[in-house]
């Protein structure tokens, strides 16, 4: 069969604040071929986003994406690496390529499950899906006690692990540590605590070292994207410098081998992957074979929909070793909204993928609506771009 159709759907929020929550908007993708419909979503600016897809090409090696994926056979899981690679050939020196096609090879992995009836980490080659304990992704609170609070509702709601991030941390170093220790209070002794410093230190080693007392105090398994996500030394300083606690990283990057870089250079303990962002699913469990002989954990990064959550845990579903998975539980109502069924915690505190062919997740796309942006992009008097209907 044959891509007949690939449409980019802007959906955002009818405010979107100046916080570190990309679930406020995002980049919903659908692909068709065969009678069949595949649903991915990019982890991106929406509008660069759908700029790329069909900009004009500027030279042989910036075409938009839609070239190298339009009209394209699409059967086995060998069509979708052909189609990737084409568009990384294609697309080289256009930098949003990498998110857009992130979203597309995620909808063909959708779209090819459901053709075959088989999820799609069957495709990947696992046989069962193994299950994850979910650690609660959340942003500090604005006050130490605001971050208690959280954590002590993240603990009766049955998590034992979260994940603490962004927000004011990293700006004084007792503040700070209030922080960490009001989240280890919260959490209890016995939960599983990550800190998230959102890049905050750039490359300042100096500075992420002066936190180290207070996370090693509070027993914080990993300290999250300290640095900026190519800053090699620099992690590979702080990871020298560590005792129990690991360095954590890996969601900026856009393709495996930044990820790989991270992992033989960086010195980090667990590498975090978004497949909307990296490239797709085939190049995050790229990523997660790498990080399997490398001795690394390797953990989802997903901090929007469920659909992104499925996707980012097809890479490492058979994977017994590799036990936790980002969860949001802070999503804005779109994320929570665009599907109708949702990847639940068991009453053993786990999560499991669907075993439904594909994704295995269903959109509720009149929940949605409402969100939907409508955006044309014209040049020279050519409409490139508008707003698809957004029907199943």
């Amino acid at each position: 069969m044959k891509i007949e159709a690939v449409d980019l759907f802007y959906l955002a929020m009818p405010e979107v604040l100046d916080v570190a929550d990309g679930s406020q908007d995002m980049v919903l993708v659908r692909v068709r071929a065969g009678g069949f419909t595949g649903w991915g979503e990019c982890e991106a600016s929406p509008l660069t986003t759908i700029a790329s897809l069909v900009c004009p090409m500027s030279h042989s090696a910036c075409h938009p994406v839609l070239d190298s994926v339009l009209g394209q056979t699409l059967d086995t899981v060998e069509d979708i690496a052909k189609i990737v690679n084409a568009v990384r050939a294609n697309s080289l020196d256009l930098l949003q390529a990498d998110h857009t096609l992130s979203g597309i090879e995620i909808a063909m992995w959708d779209l090819v499950g459901k053709t075959q009836d088989r999820p799609v980490y069957e495709l990947l080659g696992f046989d069962r899906f193994h299950p994850k304990t979910p650690y609660a992704s959340a942003l500090f609170g604005d006050t130490p006690q605001e971050t208690l609070t959280k954590a002590r509702q993240v603990r009766a709601d049955g998590y034992i692990a979260a994940k603490f991030g962004w927000g004011s941390f990293g700006r004084t170093y007792q503040a700070d540590a209030d922080q960490i220790h009001a989240a280890r209070e919260g959490l209890g002794s016995e939960g599983v605590l990550l800190v998230d410093a959102g890049t905050v230190w750039g490359e300042d080693v100096e500075a992420a070292a002066l936190r180290l007392p207070a996370l090693e105090e509070a027993n914080v398994l990993w300290l999250e994207e300290p640095f900026t996500s190519g800053a090699l030394s620099s992690y590979r300083q702080l990871a020298h410098r560590c005792n129990a606690l690991r360095l954590a990283g890996g969601e900026g990057a856009h393709n495996a081998l930044l990820a790989e870089q991270l992992i033989d250079h960086g010195g980090v303990g667990f590498i975090q992957i978004d497949a909307g962002r990296v490239g797709g699913i085939l190049e995050a469990k790229r990523v997660a074979d790498h990080a399997r002989h490398a001795d690394v954990q390797f953990v989802n990064h997903t901090f929007t929909s469920h659909l992104a959550l499925s996707a980012s845990l097809q890479p490492f579903a058979g994977r017994t070793a590799d036990w936790l998975c980002e969860y949001p539980v802070e999503a804005k109502p779109l994320a929570k909204l665009v599907t109708r069924n949702h990847i639940q915690v068991d009453n053993n505190g786990q999560v499991t993928a669907p075993a439904s062919p594909g994704l295995g997740m269903e959109l509720e796309l009149e929940a949605v609506r409402d969100f939907l942006m409508d955006v044309e992009i014209t040049v020279n008097g050519k409409t490139l771009y508008s707003t698809p209907d957004l029907t199943d």
